[in-house]
């Protein structure tokens, strides 16, 4: 393979991270660590302040207040071009007019170093994105997917200590998006440098991540590990945003929750009084009408390819549950009605 672009380092300290642009709060006292060597996702809708928080880290906005430290050194008053940090945008800003390997090529003119050691570690950083051979082409002779990686070469080439993501999939059809966020993954692995990604897609956090923050208006919600955020969210806000979710009135005491009027066993920690039960639609599971502990019915079955979604209505609240398609007979039938079990390790318990 070669040498490859890692290097030592890549510890990010946000404090008490602030930003306004006029009377807007972007920003709103940010705290959060990001280790060395981490693929670390910044999730969220739009003006979250994602986007801001990254431009902050790599330089691209002005820090106000608070302070952001790259292995213990205040980025204050550095610009961009003097940070341990490279950065991928959505657009990847490729040169037309120039090739492939001029392209990846780009930023070295700065460095010092001899022809031959600029083809080294050109031809290197083609190669950890798997585009050797490809040197000679110009950006319209390359797939969307294909000039993303030249755009990923042109920053490992570098040999940042940091590389930030500004949605860098975001132009791309569906298909592909997944292809490549497992490439993008597999290529972190591979050079062991930090990742700091921005997305609104939760599929690429979950898929990337080794930890994500999710965001919502300026504040942190919830850092974790994609299972923990998922399983585990802290709040309604998280558990709505990361993925499907059922969220259902409900009163809970020591022993469980009444849902739906259904007495269910659950563990609710010590929450107790009215509360909010999360259900995630995959832990559902239909029964005959008559055997489960809901009785509901099915309003639409809707085939989606390697899941069925079914959305059943309880009085008036309408909940969906996703059935694998593995050969199964489906037990709802739209206009019937069918029955609903929840285990008790299903069930979350969040707090009103």
């Amino acid at each position: 393979m070669g040498e490859q672009p890692v290097n030592g380092g890549g510890r990010i300290e946000l404090q008490a991270l602030s930003k306004w642009y006029g009377s807007q709060h972007v920003l709103d006292a940010i705290d959060l660590v990001i280790e060395p060597g981490e693929f670390f996702s910044l999730l969220g809708p739009s003006g979250c302040g994602k986007t801001t928080t990254l431009r902050l880290i790599g330089g691209f906005e002005e820090i106000e207040h608070g302070a952001v430290r790259i292995d213990g050194v205040d980025m204050r008053g550095v610009p961009p071009e003097r940070r341990p940090v490279n950065t991928v945008f959505q657009s990847y800003a490729l040169f037309p007019h120039k090739t492939v390997a001029d392209n990846v090529a780009f930023g070295l003119r700065f460095q010092p170093g001899t022809k031959a050691e600029t083809a080294r570690r050109v031809g290197e950083a083609l190669e950890l994105v798997r585009l050797n051979g490809y040197e000679a082409r110009k950006p319209h002779q390359l797939s969307g997917g294909q000039q993303q990686r030249v755009a990923l070469a042109r920053s490992l080439v570098l040999r940042p200590k940091v590389l930030l993501l500004d949605e860098p999939l975001g132009a791309l059809d569906a298909k592909l998006r997944r292809v490549l966020q497992v490439e993008l993954r597999a290529l972190h692995r591979e050079v062991g440098i930090t990742f700091v990604y921005v997305t609104h897609d939760q599929e690429e956090a979950l898929t990337m991540s080794d930890r994500l923050a999710v965001m919502n208006t300026g504040r942190v919600e919830q850092v974790g590990a994609p299972r923990d955020v998922y399983d585990e969210p802290a709040n309604k806000y998280v558990a709505d945003f990361l993925g499907l979710a059922n969220l259902l009135p409900a009163t809970a005491d020591v022993g469980g929750v009444d849902l739906l009027g259904a007495r269910i066993a659950a563990a609710t920690g010590s929450t107790t009084g009215a509360c909010t039960v999360l259900v995630r639609p995959e832990r559902m599971q239909l029964v005959p009408p008559d055997s489960g502990q809901l009785r509901c019915s099915v309003e639409h079955v809707v085939f989606a390819g390697a899941a069925t979604h079914v959305h059943l209505r309880s009085g008036e609240h309408v909940l969906q549950a996703v059935v694998p398609n593995d050969g199964s007979p489906l037990a709802a039938v739209e206009g019937g009605e069918v029955g609903v079990d929840l285990p008790p390790d299903a069930l979350r318990v969040l707090a009103d």
